[in-house]
């Protein structure tokens, strides 16, 4: 961890991919014809740093295929501090069998009852984190 200004600290790769593997609710962004979409998403992450997500045809698949540039956060808090990670890359639906089979190992369902039977996988390019420490806002001067 890189201490920061105001109780700010980043968080370092390892950290981030540490928290990423604890959790497993997320969210992605993601733009296709100058929109942005954010969407819920339960995920995994496997040995090779990448983020899976399972998910149905519709609007997600459709702007994945438009623009495969995505950012994926994650975040939480407690009662003494807060936290996020942003992971930036590349989606990618996985169309192999074997690479299928591979993500299918993960364990991941979905949540609902619904029929999500379409793999995405995020090939990370970036990825940040920082923790901020909670407390009563400063006096004014």
């Amino acid at each position: 961890m890189v201490m920061g200004f105001g109780g700010i600290t980043e968080l370092t790769a390892d950290e981030c991919w540490q928290l990423l593997r604890s959790h497993n609710l997320g969210r992605i962004a993601a733009s296709a014809a100058g929109l942005v979409d954010i969407f819920p998403i339960n995920y995994a992450v496997d040995d090779s740093m990448a983020v899976y997500f399972r998910t149905a045809p519709g609007t997600k698949l459709l702007e994945l295929a438009i623009n495969d540039r995505v950012a994926f956060e994650i975040d939480g808090v407690d009662r003494a501090d807060a936290w996020s990670v942003v992971v930036k890359g590349r989606a990618e639906r996985l169309e192999r069998q074997s690479e299928v089979d591979i993500a299918e190992r993960l364990g991941l369902s979905p949540w609902i009852p619904s029929l999500r039977y379409r793999w995405v996988r995020i090939r990370p390019t970036d990825i940040a984190g920082r923790r901020f420490a909670l407390g009563p806002e400063p006096a004014h001067v």
